[in-house]
């Protein structure tokens, strides 16, 4: 499914936030059963999500995710310009207790999370980015794009970003699902979509 922006992944608590892709997803396949979900956006991001219809194809897709074996890109727009053309962020993330949902960079308590990222272009005053997360840390791209260069992070927060950028710089977090690919759970083919950006 190519999940729009400001939609949730799965229900929230509230019957004002159990509109999400699992929820829409059930209504147009009501036979699904059990857990669907195998992993999760951002409500505020854009782009590729894949769900596991059937008990067996939910354990497929789950154990792909688990061990890494999942493609998956995304493409960002930042607030600033990145020097180099590649690299990668590794930094060890936490949730930052008293500012839920916000998470912080702690080299002592984090788990550990690494992005590879590729510069695709650039203006006077952004950087557009393809980010590569080899973990799947809560809000790891947002904070690895946020952090400072002085602690590892890009320095250049993604434009939109309410939480650890600034919110009047775009009307949506400009972070998009944009390449995801997996082994097809009962035929062992190897799967591969694309979204484009909508920005």
């Amino acid at each position: 499914m190519d999940k729009p922006a400001g939609l949730l992944s799965v229900p929230g608590r509230g019957p004002d936030k159990f509109d999400s892709v699992s929820a829409r997803v059930r209504i147009v396949f009501p036979q699904a059963t059990g857990s669907i979900s195998v992993h999760r956006l951002d409500m505020d991001t854009s782009g590729l999500m894949v769900l596991g219809l059937t008990g067996r194809a939910h354990r497929g897709l789950s154990r792909q995710f688990e061990a890494r074996k999942i493609g998956k890109t995304y493409i960002a727009l930042l607030d600033g310009i990145v020097k180099e053309d590649e690299g990668a962020v590794d930094l060890p993330l936490v949730v930052d207790w008293p500012n839920r949902p916000r998470q912080k960079v702690d080299h002592e308590l984090g788990k550990p999370s690494r992005t590879l990222y590729r510069v695709i272009s650039r203006t006077d005053t952004t950087t557009r980015v393809e980010f590569r997360p080899l973990t799947g840390r809560t809000h790891q791209l947002r904070v690895h794009a946020a952090a400072p260069r002085n602690v590892g992070g890009l320095g250049c927060p993604i434009l939109g970003d309410t939480l650890y950028g600034d919110p009047a710089s775009a009307d949506r977090l400009l972070l998009h699902a944009d390449h995801l690919a997996f082994w097809e759970p009962l035929t062992g083919e190897w799967r591969k979509f694309n979204s484009p950006p909508p920005f």
